[in-house]
């Protein structure tokens, strides 16, 4: 049993290697085409650094396994606040009280709620995903508009400051990149969800359960080293931006171009338990954007040891 957990994480590496090279690679395409970078920082790079969560639960689908699809969403959204906000609050305060969140905070919960709520269709369908995918148009019309007025403001298009962005990157560079997102993506999703189902079947537990743990944890290692990285500058809006906004592309985004590939069935646990689990995790965020407080010590280890406690209730 030691080499599917080897090729689980080799798919791991390979998702996450190539996720970040199509992002490079794409974000500095669209600038050589005359893109904007606003453009550019709120579609191209929001699906980029989505693209491993969506390639897997496209590849679940595809396999006949949906809970490995819902359990990497759900289980991405729940550690993505009680592990990749509580592991760097043990390391550095967050001064989370100076960020002004509200707004995307708002909105991660609305489509938190609009999820659990088609949740229980039993079933995304093509229905279910169009009703996310506007609601993720909505958002992004929303951003776009305030993004455009603050850079309008600024007078400037900032684009040395976007993510990936590299004025002097040659024409060949951006193609090795693309060319290695473009396969890495689908060979990398492909052995993590192989394997990651063997691992399942091998030891008696569900596609659900591989999906919240070991793919969910996989899934959410950049942005944790992100926001460790953020806590450690002292960068607390990018932190806590970086958790929201990757909650709610996961939810809006994710399940809902995945569920016009293909039916997925809501196991009845994830109604019973999970769903709640992670709306949870998500009220736990009020007294950091409604109050400001910080994110200190204290809370990173509750916010850590409710994850640890969390695991611990699916495993068993």
């Amino acid at each position: 049993m030691l080499m599917p957990w080897v090729l689980s994480g080799l798919g791991l590496l390979i998702l996450l290697f190539a996720g970040d090279a199509l992002v490079k690679g794409a974000v500095n395409l669209s600038l050589r085409l005359g893109v904007p970078a606003l453009i550019v920082s709120l579609t191209i790079v929001a699906f980029g650094t989505s693209a491993p969560e969506l390639l897997i639960a496209i590849k679940a689908i595809l396999d006949n396994a949906p809970g490995l699809a819902m359990g990497n969403v759900v289980g991405s959204n729940t550690a993505n606040i009680l592990l990749v906000l509580g592991i760097p609050a043990l390391l550095a305060t967050m001064h989370t009280s100076e960020c002004n969140t509200r707004k995307s905070y708002n909105y991660m919960l609305s489509a938190s709620i609009l999820f659990i709520a088609l949740a229980f269709r039993g079933v995304f369908d093509w229905i279910a995903g169009l009703v996310l995918l506007g609601a993720l148009t909505y958002v992004l019309a929303d951003q776009f508009r305030e993004a455009k007025n603050h850079r309008r403001a600024c007078k400037g298009d900032d684009a040395e400051d976007l993510e990936g962005a590299d004025p002097n990157m040659p024409g060949w560079r951006i193609a090795v990149f693309l060319v290695l997102g473009l396969i890495g993506l689908p060979l990398g999703a492909s052995l993590l969800v192989d394997n990651a189902t063997i691992i399942a079947r091998a030891y008696g537990v569900s596609d659900t359960v591989i999906g919240l743990t070991l793919v969910a944890i996989g899934t959410s290692l950049p942005e944790l080293a992100t926001t460790v990285m953020a806590a450690l500058r002292r960068q607390a809006d990018v932190a806590l931006g970086n958790v929201i906004g990757s909650n709610m592309f996961n939810l809006l985004a994710i399940i809902g171009i995945a569920s016009l590939v293909g039916p997925i069935e809501v196991d009845p646990e994830f109604l019973k338990f999970d769903l709640w689990v992670m709306l949870g995790a998500s009220l736990l965020l009020i007294p950091f954007v409604y109050f400001r407080r910080d994110i200190t010590r204290g809370w990173g280890i509750a916010l850590s040891a409710l994850y640890a406690l969390y695991m611990i209730v699916v495993l068993i």
